[in-house]
């Protein structure tokens, strides 16, 4: 009888993980008919997804330290994104320029996503089972908050030495800020962008075979089982969500830097959208989660992304079709991911 059980056990577990692959199969499928579609060069799908690897690289990888605390997808790295902006429009409004310029935006970029992402922690923290709506909202209200500060508070209140990046009323930052200064100093380190997702790879591999690795595993399975266990639960997931938004900062700053200007108000918004359907994309479910996950994902999602469009206005003879095809196909995916997700996580639930 035992043994009988542990087989029924032992193939569920292989159906799930079979079942893990349906996901990154639909968009490996739809990207190969896209790419037909669209009739463009592999040439031109690997420069477009080289830039958006770099744009959302570390942002995926953000992802997977939450998810192994338990805490599931963290929609809050917009705030890390917020804080690269805010890091950025801060530094080059003080007219601190050259290679000091981009050594203070890394480091004040950092400083604020320690502050916002313990203070985020702390609200998942009263959260606890509801943190993936409760980071929606805090994304949301970061957003906002953002905007408020600097479309009504810089130039009125905050009085910036670089009077260029201010509208002409005096008030307000301008909608695009160059960040053409600090690209040149990025480029000529042209292995920089991609040396520092590897770190950031090689760190998330790393933290996990650590002591405090072995703490985040323990909290993914229950709070209550960690503190029994000794562990400080509330400590962890808080530190969890810290490191994802200082990576997420740090991520979001490679992309503007590689795009060589801040899209002011409207830069950060979809990123953690994007990045949670990447990581889905690469067979991520809502409890794991790996390395391989995030690269896969951001390679199906972004190549789809790219050939889309293209395949759509060839297939209508519209452009306007072309961006609604795009959207149609990777939203709609993106939803069956999830009912994939949850009715695997039911099944993992009947098989403990």
């Amino acid at each position: 009888m035992k043994g009988r059980i542990i087989v029924r056990v032992y193939n569920k577990d292989i159906k799930l993980r079979k079942e893990q692959f349906i996901v990154p199969t639909i968009f490996f499928v739809l990207s190969i008919i896209g790419i037909m579609g669209a009739g463009v060069s592999l040439g031109f799908i690997k420069n477009e997804l080289y830039n958006r690897f770099i744009a959302s690289g570390i942002m995926v990888l953000a992802l997977l330290i939450p998810i192994y605390a338990g805490m599931g997808l963290n929609f809050s790295i917009s705030i890390g994104a917020i804080s690269a902006q805010a890091a950025s429009i801060l530094v080059i409004g003080a007219k601190v320029s050259g290679i000091l310029g981009l050594i203070s935006i890394f480091i004040l970029t950092t400083i604020i996503c320690l502050i916002l992402g313990n203070i985020i922690g702390f609200i998942l923290n009263r959260a606890k089972g509801k943190e993936m709506i409760t980071s929606i909202i805090i994304g949301l209200l970061g957003t906002s908050l953002y905007q408020l500060v600097f479309m009504v508070g810089y130039g009125s209140v905050v009085h910036p030495r670089n009077k260029e990046i201010i509208l002409s009323n005096g008030i307000g930052v301008r909608n695009m800020v160059d960040l053409m200064e600090f690209k040149i100093l990025m480029n000529r380190f042209s292995v920089m962008p991609i040396l520092i997702i590897v770190l950031c790879a090689a760190f998330v591999k790393y933290i996990t075979g650590t002591k405090f690795g072995c703490k985040l595993k323990a909290v993914g399975q229950g709070v209550e089982v960690a503190n029994m266990l000794g562990i400080d639960g509330d400590k962890v997931r808080r530190y969890a969500i810290v490191i994802s938004t200082v990576m997420a900062g740090i991520g979001h700053l490679l992309f503007m830097l590689n795009m060589g200007n801040i899209n002011v108000y409207t830069g950060h918004l979809n990123i953690d959208i994007f990045a949670c359907a990447a990581l889905l994309a690469g067979g991520a479910t809502l409890t794991k989660a790996s390395i391989s996950n995030a690269f896969i994902g951001i390679i199906l999602f972004h190549t789809l992304f790219i050939v889309s469009p293209l395949a759509g206005q060839n297939l209508f003879q519209n452009v306007a079709l072309g961006e609604y095809f795009r959207s149609f196909i990777a939203y709609g995916v993106i939803a069956i991911a999830f009912v994939i997700n949850l009715r695997n996580e039911r099944k993992i639930h009947k098989t403990e």
